[in-house]
């Protein structure tokens, strides 16, 4: 099975320059078989930085994390996509686990903040809003499209992996952040086989967020809205 780790990028050189060099090169050890970068339009180097490093860069025509990720379907041939953002969020370590998990036949393999043996970056705090929030969608999609198989315990988290076969199969469409729920939903609809791990949720090494919590959590409204008419 040919996997490709995916990083997505737009604007993160600070973190690229933290975060990157924990990245091994692809082998049999580290889960992937190659590395190549979706760009996003970054104009701080991220670009640059990359390239040095001998990353090939799939352009993507339109903004949003969905663009992204569909250009990755569209722009690279492989048999599985594993998906990495390097914003120190994701835990590089955790990256030749979904390898293992794809090749024993499942469709989709989440790394999950919420499962027992996982943290989420919000756990120390008293009030958790972002993780409450999280795991009220989390209830939402397996209350209304779980068929069959465990509950998902993080249908929105981005570091994740797909199949070629199952992204084919789903029809993705969503270009912003509600891409990563609109693929749990539809895998839960077609009673795919979706695997979860536990992660550690890590804080941001650098710079800010394009992710504001309360326009993000409208659009993870908005789409399980769509998905379920």
């Amino acid at each position: 099975m040919k996997t490709t780790l995916v990083i997505l990028v737009r604007d993160e050189l600070p973190c690229l320059e933290i975060v990157f060099p924990e990245i091994q090169q692809p082998s049999p050890e580290t889960g992937y078989d190659e590395i190549i970068a979706v760009d996003g339009g970054s104009k701080d180097g991220s670009r640059e930085f990359l390239s040095e490093r001998g990353i090939p860069i799939v352009e993507q025509s339109k903004p949003g994390r969905g663009e992204a990720m569909l250009a990755a379907f569209s722009g690279i041939e492989a048999d599985a996509y594993v998906f990495f953002s390097p914003d120190g969020n994701e835990d590089v370590q955790d990256i030749p686990r979904f390898r293992p998990l794809l090749e024993s036949g499942s469709d989709v393999v989440i790394a999950s903040r919420m499962m027992k043996g996982a943290r989420n970056e919000e756990d120390d705090n008293l009030f958790r809003w972002r993780k409450w929030a999280n795991n009220g969608f989390n209830f939402l999609a397996n209350a209304r499209f779980r068929r069959k198989g465990p509950y998902i315990t993080d249908s929105i988290n981005g570091f994740r992996a797909i199949t070629r076969e199952a992204a084919g199969k789903l029809r993705l469409n969503a270009s912003d952040y509600s891409i990563e729920y609109q693929m749990t939903i539809r895998a839960l609809k077609h009673g795919m086989r979706i695997e979860e791990f536990p992660t550690f949720e890590g804080p941001r090494v650098a710079g800010t967020t394009g992710a504001p919590s309360i326009p993000t959590g409208l659009r993870f409204l908005r789409r399980l809205f769509i998905e379920f008419f």
